[in-house]
């Protein structure tokens, strides 16, 4: 059977596939055509995965071999073998740089391994092929126009294609280091995808666990700009607010938004509602303390000691939080107290007695201004 042209025919999830590029002609009184028309009629994905795998190792130069390694890819992956489909992807296009479909493959081959290099490897190659295909010129030729329109819609839709696959796999990924390098390559890469804002909360939590608080800061400062329902980013811009002590307006405005959220966010199916309503009270108790301390640093006495009083039972678990809410408590009654509230001044040593059992910075400091009342009040 001389002249039999063989098309190679990929399978892609999540995007139409486009025609093949690799046509050749099999001549099967070879022994080369004889092998690849048993691969062509192989049923059996073991059995013809061998067949493969026996092709390229006795023909490496036939001009079907590209062939062979792009049905190698999937092959691999579906043997659950996703270092060997990665392996022949790269043969494909060292020996092919346009064959967009066996990246494709490459790229869930990496999926599937759950490999976080291999995706962002993968999905830069996906998407730059993608691109490049998807600029390319209109044929002059009218039989070709066709299969270039297929072609081009086909690279347009496996380029959002990488954008999922950077997403999906940021979602998976516990190490926060991999998870940022995946958000920040779907950011840079298509600033305007739909899934930039999906993954901002994901990669926020990541910077702060990195220790990179000011991308963190960062991040959260440009998505509040348009959305305000993320507890943790609001208080986190809010605390380093009251850090650098400036904006103290936009301080109090951030905190009595996370006030606001939990009271009326509604508790998400299947979280329990002693979880639910304590997970409020620690909201709530972070958001006082931040605003307390501030009004604090304003000398708004008044304030400080309404917030910080609501603040302490959310905020019971964290010590050092507790010590200096405790030491601002004492402070502000200790002011009020000195305005004509005498009755604050009993109130003042008792917060200051309650942060001086607190080691930490505050301890000492604590520890003086007890002295410094009970001398000047004589009390014992």
């Amino acid at each position: 059977m001389r002249g039999l042209i063989l098309v190679s025919a990929l399978l892609l999830v999540a995007a139409p596939v486009s025609p093949q590029r690799q046509k050749f002609t099999i001549n099967t009184e070879t022994p080369e055509g004889q092998l690849l028309a048993q691969i062509g009629q192989e049923e059996d994905p073991a059995k013809k995965l061998g067949l493969l795998e026996q092709f390229a190792a006795k023909f490496p130069k036939h001009e079907g071999i590209v062939w062979v390694y792009a049905q190698m890819v999937p092959a691999y992956s579906k043997a659950g073998q996703f270092d060997k489909a990665l392996a022949a992807g790269d043969k494909v296009l060292a020996m092919d740089p346009g064959e967009l479909e066996t990246a494709h493959a490459a790229l869930q081959a990496a999926e599937g391994k759950k490999d976080p290099d291999a995706v962002l490897a993968w999905a830069a190659k996906v998407s730059d092929l993608a691109r490049k295909v998807a600029q390319s010129e209109k044929p002059k030729d009218e039989e070709e126009v066709e299969e270039w329109k297929r072609r081009v819609d086909f690279s347009k839709q496996l380029d959002v294609y990488t954008e999922y696959s950077l997403y999906a796999t940021a979602l998976q990924t516990a190490d926060p280091r991999k998870k940022i390098a995946l958000a920040e390559m779907l950011q840079q890469r298509s600033p305007q995808s739909q899934y930039v804002p999906q993954i901002a909360s994901q990669l926020f939590t990541a910077y702060l666990q990195a220790g990179d608080t000011p991308k963190a800061i960062a991040l959260a400062e440009k998505v509040l700009e348009k959305d305000q329902s993320d507890e943790s980013m609001l208080l986190t811009v809010a605390d380093s607010y009251r850090y650098q002590q400036k904006e103290p307006e936009k301080v109090y405005s951030l905190c009595a938004k996370v006030l606001e959220l939990a009271k009326t966010k509604p508790k998400p199916e299947g979280v329990p509602d002693a979880a639910w309503q304590q997970r409020q009270i620690q909201l709530a108790g972070r958001a006082q303390y931040v605003s307390g301390v501030m009004y604090s640093t304003q000398s708004q006495w008044v304030q400080a000691d309404q917030s910080l009083r609501a603040a302490l039972p959310g905020i019971k678990d964290d010590q050092q939080a507790t010590a200096e809410a405790l030491f601002y408590l004492g402070l502000a009654n200790f002011r009020l107290g000195e305005k004509g509230e005498t009755e604050r001044i009993a109130e003042a040593i008792r917060f200051n007695e309650q942060c001086a059992a607190i080691p930490g910075p505050y301890q000492s400091r604590a520890r003086t201004n007890l002295k410094v009342i009970r001398s000047k009040y004589r009390v014992q």
